[in-house]
């Protein structure tokens, strides 16, 4: 590591007892980073998780991995999707229902970003982040969300970020698509909760997963970690807690929030 990020933290979730079991559960982007992290929270609360990833490969790595360690818990299953495309979209939950079962809870994960200063950014970047962030986060919402409402239950839950609160520097299109995330999940949770599907979305600051500490242990990452009052970054698993409490019953309540996990940046 270059800089100075604090990254040895020692989180203690275990006063955290949620009992996810006989559900089943989508999240998109879980091969790796905070959906990896909720689709291993998932698990080990009992749940059926279904590994939804562009990447099959990393996946199944993925899958095989904590397979081998969850003892009696059901295994993940990992199945490929792009969820830039409807008919991706459409072939992977069909697939998931058929190897899992109906879906209780969905989680959108999957994202990117592109960062450049406003007149910079190619129109390429721009329409892959809108693509994936914000469309393919509609995408998974419109497919699961017409099996819950036909079934009458269901928990969304769709990973935002504090940049869909305040402007950062350099982010766009990703701003951008966050905020939209937010937007989407509130008409969501606006037109759905009185049919039994709930929505609610999550807002991380920066979160140490590989590509976050990659992307964030320079100069510019310790000063932005200076800017938040508890002085550090989150861990994936942090964020994993809060989607466990989401999903399970306990939250049944919370409809339409957006769940911001900044450390109180977005506070200033």
């Amino acid at each position: 590591m270059t800089g100075s990020l604090v990254t040895d933290i020692d989180v203690d979730l275990s006063e955290l007892q949620v009992r996810l079991t006989g559900r089943v559960a989508f999240v998109t982007g879980g091969a790796s980073g905070i959906g990896r992290a909720i689709a291993e929270r998932y698990q080990a609360s009992g749940a059926t998780v279904v590994l939804l990833d562009r990447d099959h490969d990393a996946a199944t790595a993925v899958a095989v991995e904590l397979n081998a360690a969850a003892e009696d818990r059901p295994d993940l299953l990992p199945i490929a999707c792009d969820v830039t495309a409807t008919e991706s979209v459409v072939a992977a939950v069909a697939e998931a229902v058929e190897r899992a079962g109906e879906p209780d809870i969905l989680v959108n994960s999957a994202g990117i970003a592109r960062l450049a200063p406003a007149e910079a950014l190619d129109d390429s970047d721009w329409d892959a982040t809108l693509a994936v962030n914000l469309s393919g986060t509609y995408r998974m919402c419109r497919e699961v969300g017409r099996r819950m409402l036909g079934r009458g239950r269901g928990k969304i839950i769709n990973l935002a970020s504090q940049a869909a609160t305040v402007a950062i520097a350099e982010h766009a299109a990703y701003c951008a698509s966050k905020f939209g995330v937010v937007g989407l999940t509130k008409v969501l949770a606006l037109e759905w909760a009185g049919r039994g599907v709930t929505a609610n979305s999550i807002s991380p600051t920066v979160v140490l997963t590989p590509l976050g500490i990659d992307a964030w242990d320079n100069a510019k990452g310790e000063a932005h970690q200076a800017e938040i009052p508890v002085g550090r970054f989150a861990k994936p698993e942090e964020i994993a807690a809060v989607a466990a409490f989401l999903a399970s019953a306990a939250a049944d309540m919370i409809n339409g929030a957006d769940l911001v996990v900044d450390g109180g940046f977005t506070i200033h």
